[in-house]
């Protein structure tokens, strides 16, 4: 998710044009329900939240989305919005992603440790606003080195760490994801992707261009997102939270994705970095997903101690984005952790 085309850019851009956009999120008819769009001030500058649920009852759920660039607040509506009868779901353009990818925005700033507080300071105003001692952290992708390193530093404030597609250690991932590419190539590809394969080289892919390349021959494979860019650009429109500026913003922290930062996270080893983990800790991994391998993600958690608990989940038919690809098993499985959760608290 570090890039997308400029053609899809042109056409995002042409169509809300035409189509027009407000800023707004849809109001939710109960009584009990929550649904704000708001600026905070995180970390020094301003980022932007997006605050949904039926019921403010329910317990809060904070979504740490992938990239880093790649936010989520446009595509909620369209795949996991059910989840808002489950919790209170926070999703956060995180700085430097949509529309905190602003003028006020540095990327000096983007470091893991600036991260990590950022989420952290944010979590406290989540505590503070809904009159909570702790909420629930899910991460996706670039999201799960924020979130594990983020319920490393601060147990205290999490019910749960929730990963979605594990970032586990990029070197080994290379040398997964390399050895079924090349079966893939072998089998079903055209002489020019052969070519292509040949010429990225061997694993491991420590510079960031290389890694863009191996990452779109993945994808073209199937090992990658679980639809294409052009459908989620589509889906987005009807995003009320984003004017035509925002979507600009979007895609320019996507191009951007872990650039400023890409020695810090390539160097990542959860093995070395992460050995265990205070909080309970469930594993949610795309079967199909060769951008962060189910099988690493496997022997990670076999070897993390967790004294609360720990979970692998394997969701078959899916790749490095489940809660797109079959978002009914998604919404099933976080649905099954809230439950499990709460019943052992209450063992």
């Amino acid at each position: 998710m570090d890039t997308v085309s400029h053609v899809h850019l042109i056409i995002v851009i042409a169509v809300i044009i035409l189509l027009g956009c407000k800023v707004q999120t849809d109001d939710i008819a109960t009584d009990r329900s929550v649904s704000e769009l708001k600026s905070l001030e995180i970390g020094g500058m301003k980022q932007w939240i997006l605050i949904r649920g039926n019921d403010c009852s329910n317990p809060v759920l904070l979504w740490l989305h992938g990239g880093p660039g790649a936010a989520q607040m446009p595509v909620h509506h369209a795949y996991n919005r059910a989840l808002e009868n489950e919790f209170i779901v926070v999703h956060w353009d995180q700085r430097g992603a949509g529309k905190s990818n602003h003028k006020g925005f540095r990327e000096e700033t983007m470091t893991l440790e600036q991260f990590i507080e950022d989420t952290h300071e944010l979590t406290q105003y989540l505590k503070e606003r809904f009159e909570r001692e702790k909420i629930f952290l899910l991460g996706h992708s670039w999201g799960t080195q924020l979130g594990i390193f983020t319920v490393q530093h601060y147990p205290g404030d999490y019910h749960a760490y929730i990963s979605v597609a594990q970032v586990v250690h990029p070197a080994r991932a290379d040398s997964v994801s390399w050895h079924w590419l090349n079966k893939q190539v072998e089998v079903n590809s055209s002489n020019r992707q052969k070519r292509k394969f040949t010429n990225l080289g061997l694993p491991p892919f420590d510079e960031h261009d290389r890694y863009v390349s191996f990452a779109k021959m993945k994808d073209s494979f199937g090992g990658g997102m679980d639809v294409s860019f052009g459908r989620l650009a589509w889906v987005s429109l009807r995003a009320k939270e984003y004017t035509i500026g925002d979507y600009v913003k979007w895609l320019r922290g996507a191009n951007r994705g872990s650039g400023p930062m890409w020695e810090e996270t390539r160097n990542v080893d959860l093995f070395r970095d992460v050995p265990e983990l205070e909080v309970p800790a469930w594993f949610i991994a795309g079967a199909n997903d060769f951008n962060t391998p189910a099988e690493l993600i496997q022997d990670y958690v076999e070897t993390l101690n967790a004294t609360a608990g720990k979970e692998l989940i394997i969701m078959n038919g899916t790749a490095h984005t489940p809660f797109i690809g079959d978002p009914e098993q998604f919404h099933q499985i976080i649905s099954g952790i809230k439950l499990d959760y709460f019943n052992r608290i209450k063992q």
